[in-house]
């Protein structure tokens, strides 16, 4: 665990918001130099309290209308290895995240599809014929409010 202080907290909250902001404006923003902010950063991203930067798509505008949590429950696990089951998994494009979980279900999965037909699809010709699949729980995804950044 790092030891974080305001300055530091405020920096994750602003990449965290926008990551493209340079070391420049977020030196100007915390009243920092250039320099001293990229340090700040670069120590961050060292600690590993930063594990990357990504873009965030707009999946409704690329033509991803739907999405779907999926609740994979596998039949066997003794005759398919969970390794098998994730190895498979993964190599559907469709199949956002996956989570292997704790309770009614082992694995979660975040599915996105052009529309419900398009869903169908997937559901029947991709994850239904994985290795080891047996009950699937279905959860269409009706809205989403995201709350980026940092728990500080």
């Amino acid at each position: 665990m790092i030891d974080l202080d305001d300055i530091d907290r405020g920096l994750l909250a602003a990449l965290a918001e926008d990551a493209t902001q340079n070391a420049g404006a977020l030196g100007r923003k915390f009243g920092l130099s250039q320099p001293a902010a990229w340090r700040r950063i670069k120590r961050l991203t060292d600690s590993g309290a930063i594990a990357g930067r990504k873009l965030d798509l707009d999946r409704e505008k690329l033509g991803f209308g739907v999405t779907v949590f999926l609740g994979v429950k596998l039949a066997t696990k003794g005759r398919v290895s969970l390794e098998d089951f994730e190895r498979a998994v993964s190599a559907i494009p469709e199949v956002q995240t996956i989570e292997h979980v704790l309770g009614m279900y082992d694995y979660r999965l975040r599915v996105v599809a052009r529309d419900i037909a398009d869903f169908e699809r997937v559901l029947r010709r991709r994850v239904m014929t994985l290795p080891g699949v047996g009950n699937v729980e279905a959860n269409v995804l009706l809205s989403e409010e995201r709350r980026p950044g940092p728990l500080l």
